[in-house]
């Protein structure tokens, strides 16, 4: 499924993992999950990383977010590096399965390939993390190069974005960060808003009075 992006669904891989065989759809069943992907074991952005996404842990679960991680070494290989993320980030428990992915024909299902990133295998697993609904679909893709680690905040960001989006007719406007106002989408008429946001709205007033720039807080 090359090209696989937002709005798609996952395919139903069967996979390895460090935690066992599992199912795509029935892993992501009825929760959101991130999945995200690594150039390689034993690297160092990718370290990092994945001792960060497991400091970050609990605030993902705390929100219904399932964490899965793709790599494209073996489970041998996964099981050694995991004690050198955990002694890297000593106050992280990597307590979510890594998928293992050593014919590189997983990353190419989940569009998760680096088209420049090579070794003597073939192309190497993108830094990419797909965001994945209850529904299965691709809600949002980032994609980095392997010289540039994500940052966790902004994960945590997008997915309180995207689940309050789901939730409410909302949507997070430019910088907005958790406990700031969102605006409502303009589909929702005033008087639809009050109905549904007994919370009460506000209105900017714009140079073409047209009353798009209303904003609340859920």
């Amino acid at each position: 499924m090359p090209g696989l992006t937002i709005g798609d669904t996952i395919p139903d891989l069967e996979v390895e993992t460090t935690h066992g065989r599992i199912k795509l759809h029935k892993f992501c069943a009825d929760s959101w999950t991130l999945l995200f992907s690594h150039p390689g074991d034993f690297t160092p952005v990718c370290t990092t990383e994945l001792g960060k996404m497991a400091q970050y842990s609990k605030e993902f679960y705390q929100r219904g977010v399932l964490l899965l991680g793709l790599s494209c070494d073996d489970l041998q290989s996964h099981n050694e590096w995991i004690k050198d993320i955990e002694a890297y980030t000593p106050d992280a428990k990597v307590d979510y399965p890594i998928i293992a992915d050593p014919s590189r024909e997983i990353i190419k299902l989940l569009n998760m390939v680096d088209p420049d990133g090579k070794d003597s295998t073939g192309n190497l697993p993108s830094r990419a993390l797909h965001i994945v609904g209850p529904d299965m679909k691709i809600k949002l893709s980032f994609l980095y190069p392997a010289t540039t680690g994500r940052n966790m905040d902004e994960v945590l960001r997008v997915i309180e974005s995207l689940q309050k989006a789901s939730k409410f007719k909302v949507a997070t406007p430019a910088n907005w960060k958790p406990g700031d106002p969102v605006v409502i989408s303009p589909d929702v008429t005033n008087e639809q808003a009050k109905e549904m946001f007994h919370q009460g709205f506000e209105t900017v007033d714009l140079p073409s009075e047209k009353e798009y720039m209303r904003f609340t807080e859920v």
